[in-house]
């Protein structure tokens, strides 16, 4: 029913939740306990564990039609710890079900971030049949980090030790976070995996996933601050060309918090060599909350599809939810463009969230002007939403009256007295931004009260938002995914106007679609609501 409106009921962790009571005739299932995934700042269509700590997305992997997501998992508090993985799967990339733990922390030893194959032809040896899954991961203890690996029969409901583990160890403290993968034109297993404190990564190759020999080396190039970790490699098609290039995806955590970046170059097998200069830094993610993101292996028809952890550790252990900690960020498709600057990634939100969307608002055509106070007066309201704006911001001279460029323009959601987060397009700059330093509650961290910013050049005049609205967090996807910013926000529920604006003259709200969106845990009724007067 990968189409379909089944919301997947997950098992209930807390001996207050019950079974599912009845089905709904739109397809939701609806559970007695009102309180299940109802938390003051709980995400209505982001995966959240049901309690505890969650950080980096693990071992993705499409396997006989299920969408597995791996996470780092804490199975016993709310803050980073016995790092465990924690398991859910999907068949739509939109509705998630928990499963119980898949591979939990061993005496001292913890199950630090890693990935997952398909064993097609049983290389591993591991198979009971002609294919399983398998997992690699890094084992970490206080003094060492080595490349370990389980192995699943059962489709990953149940998870074995490889008996002759580590697979992979260099003696090194600091060694971790393999992504492995099929390299088809070398017939063979390549690992790339990090050296967080020489700003590099390793690539290693097996034909049984058992046995690794070195092949190269990359880095330091790019940023290279702090420390690089969850590096991912794959190869991606330049659209509207027949041109293939490599990105190597690289997540970096410094005292300036976490970010990603990512290279674009050639991969022969053996080695990745960087298009660009070696000081170039390419952002994956202008906002502060998309880390350790990485892709599905063997998605159908080689999407190149992506998931991130919704955090930053400037703060993560100290943002102001109770029983659960942290959100993994809607599920994207990659694309590699090629642009006047050069050859760029750009990130799109998946199409299976279109089916949780509602009766929309629709306008187009508006003309606005600094104090119009659009829509906040058209009762446009909700926490879990889904915008679409599109700007034209040419001037425009009439005999009678020049009418000047706006100098900003945008959408503000979460509004109210003393609140709001704005999305916002600054011409002069030619950028866009995102302003949370009056989004609500931000006296967890002195940093979190902050505007992230991107360069999204528009020659033609014409700006595009796409924007994700969850409870407590903001995506926005501009121009077609050239840029991307992901941001947490905590704000006052209660205050969840939406307004369109423009600042110092005049812009042309060309179309304005807000769906609100349904929850993927719950048949209760979305928190959100919009005009329809077109």
């Amino acid at each position: 029913m990968r189409n379909g409106f089944l919301l997947f009921l997950m098992p209930l962790l807390a001996a207050s939740c019950t079974q599912p009571a009845e089905t709904s005739s739109a397809g939701l299932i609806a559970t007695e306990d009102s309180s299940y995934y109802q938390e003051k700042y709980r995400l209505a269509y982001h995966f959240t564990p049901e309690k505890n700590w969650m950080n980096d997305p693990n071992g993705l992997v499409y396997f006989e039609d299920e969408y597995h997501l791996f996470f780092q998992y804490n199975p016993d508090g709310t803050k980073w710890g016995n790092m465990s993985w924690g398991h859910a799967v999907s068949r739509d990339l939109a509705h998630w079900e928990h499963l119980p733990l898949a591979i939990p922390m061993v005496g001292d030893t913890m199950i630090f971030s890693g990935s997952a194959v398909v064993d097609q032809h049983n290389s591993s040896g591991l198979c009971e049949g002609e294919s399983c899954l398998v997992a690699i991961y890094t084992a970490h203890t206080d003094t060492n980090q080595s490349q370990s690996i389980a192995y699943s029969n059962d489709r990953g409901r149940t998870w074995q030790q490889y008996a002759e583990n580590p697979v992979l160890d260099e003696s090194m403290k600091d060694f971790r976070d393999p992504k492995v993968a099929w390299h088809e034109p070398s017939q063979q297993w390549i690992m790339t995996v990090a050296l967080p404190t020489e700003h590099k990564v390793r690539f290693y190759a097996s034909s049984n996933l058992l046995q690794w020999d070195l092949l190269s080396e990359f880095g330091p190039q790019g940023f290279v601050d702090g420390i690089w970790e969850c590096p991912d490699l794959f190869p991606l098609p330049v659209s509207g060309t027949d041109e293939e290039k490599w990105v190597l995806i690289v997540s970096y955590n410094s005292d300036e918090g976490s970010d990603m970046q990512y290279f674009v170059g050639d991969f022969n097998g053996t080695t990745f060599t960087n298009n660009n200069t070696k000081d170039l830094v390419l952002t994956l993610d202008e906002g502060q909350d998309n880390y350790a993101a990485v892709t599905w292996n063997n998605a159908p028809q080689n999407q190149r599809l992506i998931i991130g952890w919704f955090n930053n550790w400037k703060y993560a252990g100290d943002i102001p939810t109770s029983t659960w900690r942290s959100a993994q960020t809607i599920v994207s498709s990659l694309q590699l463009r090629q642009y006047p600057e050069g050859i760029r990634l750009a990130m799109q939100p998946v199409p299976a969230l279109e089916q949780l969307r509602q009766t929309p608002a629709h306008h187009e055509n508006v003309q606005l002007r600094e104090g119009d106070d659009f829509l906040s007066v058209e009762n446009i309201q909700g926490t879990q939403l889904e915008i679409i704006a599109e700007f034209a911001y040419e001037a425009i001279e009439t005999p009678t009256e020049a009418e000047q460029l706006a100098a900003e323009f945008g959408v503000k959601v979460f509004k109210g007295e003393g609140q709001e987060t704005v999305i916002g397009y600054d011409v002069a700059s030619q950028s866009l931004f995102v302003d949370r330093t009056q989004s609500g509650d931000t006296s967890f961290n002195d940093s979190f009260a902050s505007r992230t910013i991107g360069l999204m050049p528009a020659d033609s005049g014409t700006v595009k938002m796409h924007i994700f609205v969850d409870h407590s967090s903001v995506e926005v996807f501009g121009n077609d995914g050239y840029v991307t910013m992901s941001n947490r926000i905590f704000p006052n529920p209660q205050k969840d106007e939406v307004e369109i604006y423009a600042r110092g003259g005049r812009v042309t709200l060309q179309s304005l679609d807000i769906w609100p969106l349904r929850s993927i845990w719950s048949a209760a009724t979305s928190s959100s609501s919009v005009s329809s007067t077109p």
